[in-house]
């Protein structure tokens, strides 16, 4: 092809879905919209998250409350007046329906009303295929009712959707991550999903593993950046205690449970870690100081990844939290990606990503709806990306 098709991005954050888009030679990104609030008791602005979408895109989102703002205007204010584009993309808040959120199951959250502004911009911008990635209880929770109410607008405006979730780690990532993915495709296209573009193939599960991703990046020690790249840097700890803590947890998966047996447990068990041990009780949070295993995929990597006390979000050897180049590696990122911001701000960045490495499968997959062609499996891999043509398996 010569010409590449467009793309257009709503909920864009940090650009983990257009970072795919970009990089494949079939696509090209025009437009790119998002809030850059992480939670409602935010300020306007303050996740900061368009800083580095524009660093590694090149492309300047714009800064619009997609609740509010008239999808016309938000479409003017990116140049797309009289453009149709190819794609439009599109990862509303997840945090409503998520099974982390207890209170999640009992009330629907006035965030995942923002599914259905998809259908807004469909109707408005009229693209070949809408795509929308979310968490898993899009499509299997209770306040689903969102899910199908946008595939009714959808149908009405000529599209024909698959939906479905997936384990990423099935298709390379090194993370166990499930979400939920809406292809919705104008008729006469049809469309299809990753299990269908990877028929045939499979990934060798060791290339998931943590060790794989991160094994070759220098060590560091915690709040001090590598001189070759200032983002494989992690926070300093700022209580004596809290390092304390980690260096006494076993390396390779150690936990906070571990600490019972050590003989300074009394200082390095906070309170509420005693009670529970006192209870022969883990609670909701047992990973919390825990390690990664080096041989296993890392665990699910939330917004809130930027402390050890929030989740087995620890190096696997070395006592600090894994560093943001590491965080990104593991979240699929390719290795030159910039993040822009505050450090805990580039965490809630990698978190509340797209993994581009699934991104770039997705490019793939609206290649495939758009030409006609099935994409080899080895043009599914994102160069820079732990993964090689190595660890393509015949299934």
């Amino acid at each position: 092809m010569t010409q590449a098709w467009t793309v257009v991005d709503l909920f864009s954050g940090a650009g983990g879905m257009s970072c795919g888009f970009s990089r494949h030679p079939g696509f090209k990104p025009i437009g790119a919209a998002d809030a850059q609030v992480g939670k409602p008791s935010s300020a306007a602005g303050s996740l900061g998250c368009n800083a580095t979408y524009a660093a590694s895109i090149g492309l300047a989102p714009v800064d619009a409350d997609l609740s509010r703002a008239d999808p016309a205007d938000v479409c003017a204010a990116m140049g797309l007046a009289g453009r149709r584009p190819a794609v439009l993309v599109a990862g509303p808040p997840c945090t409503g329906f998520s099974r982390a959120v207890a209170s999640n199951h009992l009330r629907d959250d006035r965030r995942n009303g923002l599914v259905g502004r998809v259908a807004d911009y469909a109707a408005l911008l009229q693209p070949d295929i809408v795509l929308v990635e979310n968490a898993r209880e899009l499509v299997t929770g209770r306040f689903r009712g969102h899910l199908r109410s946008l595939l009714e607008r959808l149908d009405s405006l000529g599209y024909t959707a698959v939906t479905d979730t997936h384990f990423f780690t099935d298709f390379g990532l090194p993370q166990r991550r499930e979400r939920a993915i809406i292809v919705a495709a104008r008729r006469p296209l049809r469309p299809s999903g990753l299990r269908a573009l990877w028929r045939g193939w499979r990934i060798d599960a060791k290339a998931c593993h943590v060790r794989r991703a991160i094994w070759d990046l220098p060590s560091v020690p915690a709040g001090r950046p590598d001189a070759a790249d200032p983002l494989h840097v992690s926070p300093a700890f700022r209580a004596e205690v809290n390092r304390r803590r980690l260096a006494a947890v076993p390396s390779d998966g150690g936990g906070w449970a571990d600490l019972v047996g050590h003989p300074d447990r009394e200082a390095l068990l906070t309170p509420a870690m005693a009670r529970r041990m006192a209870r022969g009780d883990l609670g909701s949070h047992p990973d919390i100081y825990g390690r990664m295993w080096w041989d296993r995929p890392a665990p699910t990597i939330k917004r809130e990844c930027s402390h050890v006390g929030n989740g087995r979000y620890a190096h696997p050897e070395q006592d600090r939290l894994c560093t943001v180049r590491e965080m990104s590696i593991l979240q699929g990122f390719p290795r030159d990606y910039q993040f822009a911001g505050t450090l805990a701000n580039m965490y809630r960045h990698i978190g509340d990503a797209v993994p581009p490495l699934i991104s770039y499968q997705l490019a793939g997959l609206c290649e495939w709806i758009l030409s006609g062609t099935r994409p080899d499996p080895a043009g599914l891999l994102l160069p820079g990306c732990q993964l090689t043509t190595g660890d393509l398996l015949r299934a």
